[in-house]
């Protein structure tokens, strides 16, 4: 598996424990101990916090000394358009039949804009396959994907086609080229391999931690599987197996995992108790970012 990035263990962490039960503010010093168990130090959970506040993904207030994040209704909604296939039945199935072609301009000053759709495209199951012609496998919902961008998005920067293939022109050859499918094997390998059959507590002291690191660790491999169609596999494609061991182990880690996070909160309700009602929460910067997906 990739090195897990803050970024990416943080939307995992407000994905999981924020999106669904809005439970209130999170302190600081419980995002940074639920890093920290994963290995990542104090100073870089808290620069990525800061980078989440200037994307719009978060808002950051204080209640006395303690600071605090939230979602802002876009980070909210970011997350939430992932959720539908972070928790599907098929998750690697195409949606769809046929193939979502993508063609772009975005001139060369605006190169954080052209990221930011590389990377929506990207989770969507896209590749670049030649001369700034993207391919997905199946039906993509790109009106859906590009919502977060829709405000920055220049009319008629994206222009896209639902095609299927034609007798005579196989797309096979073209598809190896755009994907690295052995690449994508390894990554399911990968993902079975850590996460396969070892108990919580081998994986990280905390509960709330080891839950964390595995929802990262799943959408990195949604990220990087594009949902191709199965004749493009062979018979032993571990898709099947990734699910398996994602569903076993998040099931593990659910009951501990949110006693944990509920007893946190409950200990900053105490705290807020004592110390006085918290100051608003500080406009979130207008800022999109369809970056803040996760990777």
């Amino acid at each position: 598996m990739r090195s897990r990035q803050p970024k990416q263990l943080l939307l995992a962490f407000f994905g999981e424990h924020v999106v669904d039960d809005s439970p209130g503010p999170v302190r600081a010093s419980v995002l940074i101990g639920v890093l920290e168990g994963a290995g990542v130090a104090a100073p870089a959970t808290r620069a990525t916090l800061d980078r989440l506040v200037h994307s719009g993904i978060l808002a950051r207030s204080k209640s006395g000394r303690e600071i605090l994040f939230s979602l802002t209704g876009h980070g909210a909604a970011v997350l939430r358009e992932a959720t539908e296939r972070v928790r599907g039945p098929r998750p690697f199935d195409p949606q769809g039949t046929g193939w979502t072609l993508v063609t772009f301009s975005i001139p060369e000053g605006q190169r954080t804009l052209r990221h930011r759709l590389r990377s929506t495209l990207t989770w969507e199951g896209f590749a670049p396959l030649r001369d700034g012609l993207w391919l997905a496998p199946g039906e993509v919902d790109l009106a859906g994907s590009l919502e977060p961008l829709r405000q920055d998005l220049p009319p008629h920067t994206v222009i896209a086609f639902h095609a299927r293939e034609l007798a005579g022109y196989p797309i096979g050859e073209s598809v190896r080229a755009a994907w690295d499918i052995e690449a994508i094997r390894r990554e399911h390998l990968a993902f079975i391999e850590v996460w396969g059959e070892p108990e919580p507590a081998t994986l990280a002291a905390s509960a709330l931690t080891a839950r964390t690191m595995l929802v990262a660790d799943w959408l990195a491999l949604l990220r990087a599987d594009p949902r191709l169609p199965r004749e493009f596999m062979d018979p032993a494609w571990p898709a099947t197996r990734s699910v398996e061991t994602y569903r076993r182990m998040h099931e593990k880690l659910a009951a501990a995992s949110v006693a944990e996070f509920n007893a946190l909160v409950a200990a900053r309700t105490t705290t807020n108790c004592r110390t006085g009602p918290a100051d608003p929460p500080s406009a979130p910067s207008p800022t999109r970012s369809a970056a803040a997906r996760p990777r």
